[in-house]
């Protein structure tokens, strides 16, 4: 695995925190993904656990990581913007948040049916299997990131990459939306996604802009 190389200079937090701010960046961890131990990090840098714990740390107070009690520090967000505007939309109101996620949601829906390439084809219809999968199994936390990771693939799918980041910065929020959403009433809205990745896939702009509309009537209802 190419890192970037040990650390030599004398600021080794700061280089450490921009190592890791463009392995974040860069996509090599990408949100909702754990990153490697502070043992792991420290073999990597070439510096101490202290050294790298403060560099974590440095990021988790810019938004970008967040640190999970016994679990480990995952991404949250890509950019030190999008962590801004993370901790911002985790204190408002859920659907404000719902309604904003549902604009940006349907305009990227259209643009990924016009944008997207084989490889993300490819990516919307495993993932599409993979949501439905894990609500058939009943597994609620898996089925939740399987729907999550499938409508933000469906925002790369638009290759448009600030729509992503600021999608992204969405992620902490959404996560509880639909949390909450799934543990009151147990709908998967099955039909309503396999019409959106269906349209995204045939290439049908008005079709993917539609199936999306329809399917934040329903959620907002």
């Amino acid at each position: 695995m190419t890192f970037g190389g040990p650390v030599k200079r004398a600021s080794l937090i700061s280089q450490v925190t921009d190592q890791l701010r463009d392995n974040i960046h860069s996509g090599r961890w990408a949100v909702g993904e754990k990153i490697p131990t502070e043992t792991e990090l420290s073999e990597l840098t070439g510096t101490g656990r202290n050294t790298v714990r403060e560099a974590v740390q440095a990021l988790v107070h810019a938004g970008m990581l967040e640190r999970r009690q016994g679990s480990g520090t995952y991404v949250i967000a890509t950019s030190d913007v999008g962590g801004t505007l993370g901790k911002y939309f985790s204190a408002a109101h859920e659907r404000d948040v719902t309604e904003l996620r549902q604009a940006l949601d349907v305009t990227a829906a259209a643009l990924a049916a016009r944008r997207r390439t084989p490889d993300d084809i490819k990516r919307l219809e495993e993932l599409s299997e993979e949501r439905r999968r894990r609500w058939t199994e009943s597994d609620a936390e898996a089925a939740i990131a399987a729907d999550i990771a499938l409508h933000r693939a469906v925002v790369e799918a638009s290759h448009n990459t600030v729509y992503l980041e600021f999608y992204d910065s969405l992620l902490p929020s959404i996560e509880q939306t639909v949390n909450r959403r799934v543990h009151t009433n147990g709908r998967g809205f099955h039909n309503e996604h396999s019409r959106l990745i269906a349209a995204v896939v045939e290439g049908d702009e008005l079709g993917a802009s539609q199936a999306a509309r329809d399917l934040f009537t329903e959620l907002l209802s």
